[in-house]
Formats: structure tokens, C-alpha cells, sequence
């Protein structure tokens, strides 16, 4: 597929996708829709490990749908399909749950309504210091379709979310920071730079148990804690056999990895070591 309105980039084994319509405020109409379900299935479905998701321009990560285009769901039959599950979202792909590999947000600006939803689309959330976050689409009495009303309580907790989802509000980056939204804010124009190292981090870490621990995490939210543990062992119980493990516990045992070799820099994030370590 051509891509008109979003970006697809591929960085060694990170992928951008980018919405890219800054003069909409990089909005998501019906042709966006097409262009992201693509761009997604081909992230899932390909060798690559990681995606960072951001806007273009420096004002908008992305405004939500766009409300001056034609409605994506117009007839009764579109509507008992969505209400089913058969649809993938009107946004793009927002209600897949099946993508166990790292997805990155850089919030470049504001992530507004269908916005929001994208951003928490994401598993981890980077935003740069003038992002504001809103549900504003309650002002026009349209409701959240694309994830809001399930993951934004599940990353914030229910009483915060209830809060932004019942009165609109906008909040910038440091209050989504202090209340989890946000795992990080970097200085305006350094999003995407921040990511892109995050994603590297984490390409070079093994595959197979990062993403059979994020699989068990996403598929064992809200369950009776017997059965998430049960749901645990079960991808642990895949991933342990994978060759890379075999190949984990050789290289710690050699000290074969620069987080274990004296006078060689740390590969993990925040890692504390003694001078006889």
C-alpha cells in the first residue's frame, strides 16, 4: 500500500509509523484508518521488534478523528459488526490486543480524543515538555470508540481516568507524568530521538521472553490472580525452551555481556555496579 497520510519507516529493527496530516493536527480520517490498519498488521506480522508511533510537525502527535470527514461506521450492519468485535476500531487497528512486541509512544503535542487513545495504545509513553493530553472530544458529545474508556483506567487507575473522561479536561505533560500516563518527559523536538533510544535498548535484549512477559501481562490484566499465574507460566514455559535462553545463561555464566565485564559500559538501563563486580 501507498501511504498518503501516515509514515512507515523502517531503522534496522525499529519501525515509525507516523501519522502525518499536520495541517489537520494529524487527525485520523477514513483513508488514515486503511493506511494504519496496513501499517500495523505489517509491524505484527513482520521481523520487526520494535515500533515507536509519533506525529508529524511539532504541534500534534495526533487531534483524534477527523469530525469533518464522513463518518467511518454509516449503516446498521457496520454497527452490530463493531458491536460484536468484528471490527478492528474506527481509528485503525485500536482494539488489537495481540501485538506482543514493544510499542513506543512519542507524544510530540497534543493527543486529543482518538489521540489519547493512540498514546495509550502504546506500552510506554514518552512526551515532550509542551504535550497536553484531553478527551475533548466530550465537548461534541462523541465518545471514546478507539480504547479510552479500557486502557486509559488500566494505566491510570479508575478514579483519574473517570475524572478526564467525564469532564474533558486537559492536562499538560508533567500532570500526566506525576499521574502514570507518562513514563518520561524530554524537551520539545527530542520525542522521537528519546524513543528511537529506547527502542534500540530494547532490540538489543532478547525476544522471546520480552515478549511472552508482555503477552502474559496484557492478557492477565483484571483476570483472578490464579489464573494470570497460570496464564504466566504458561509463556514462560515457551519462551524458556527458545534457543536465546540457551545463549542467555551461557553469556551469564561466562560473563560473556558488558553488564557483567568490569570497565565495560553498563547495556541496561539504571544499572548500579560495584567497582568488584
Amino acid at each position: 500500500m501507498d501511504y498518503t497520510q501516515i509514515d512507515y519507516e523502517a531503522h534496522g529493527d525499529v519501525r515509525v509509523i507516523r501519522f502525518n496530516r499536520p495541517e489537520v493536527m494529524n487527525c485520523v480520517g477514513a483513508t488514515t484508518h486503511r493506511e494504519l490498519l496496513d501499517a500495523w498488521g505489517r509491524f505484527r506480522d513482520g521481523e520487526a521488534k520494535v515500533a515507536v508511533l509519533t506525529g508529524a510537525g511539532g504541534d500534534a502527535f495526533c487531534a483524534g478523528g477527523d469530525l469533518k470527514a464522513p463518518p467511518v461506521v454509516s449503516d446498521d450492519d457496520e454497527v452490530a459488526a463493531h458491536g460484536r468485535g468484528d471490527r478492528p476500531g474506527i481509528l485503525g487497528p485500536t482494539r488489537w490486543t495481540d501485538i506482543y512486541k514493544p510499542i513506543i509512544a512519542a507524544v510530540n503535542g497534543v493527543a486529543y480524543a482518538g489521540g489519547l487513545e493512540w498514546a495509550c495504545f502504546a506500552d510506554i509513553r514518552i512526551a515532550e515538555e509542551h504535550a497536553s493530553f484531553g478527551v475533548t472530544c466530550r465537548r461534541w458529545n462523541i465518545g471514546l470508540a478507539d480504547g479510552g474508556t479500557q486502557r486509559l483506567p488500566r494505566i491510570v487507575g479508575m478514579g483519574r481516568a473517570m475524572e478526564l473522561i467525564l469532564t474533558g479536561r486537559v492536562i499538560d505533560a508533567v500532570e500526566a507524568e506525576r499521574i502514570g500516563l507518562v513514563n518520561r518527559i524530554v524537551p520539545r523536538g527530542q520525542g522521537l530521538a528519546a524513543a528511537m533510544e529506547l527502542a534500540e535498548t530494547l532490540c538489543s535484549l532478547p525476544q522471546p521472553a520480552m515478549r511472552t512477559d508482555k503477552e502474559a501481562a496484557v492478557r492477565g490484566f483484571g483476570r483472578p490472580l490464579h489464573e494470570g499465574l497460570s496464564l504466566e507460566a504458561r509463556c514462560f514455559f515457551r519462551s524458556i525452551v527458545a534457543p536465546e535462553t540457551a545463549e542467555g545463561l551461557r553469556r551469564f555464566n561466562e560473563r560473556d555481556h558488558p553488564d557483567r565485564q568490569p570497565g565495560a559500559p553498563a547495556r541496561t538501563p539504571g544499572l548500579i555496579r560495584h567497582e568488584d563486580e
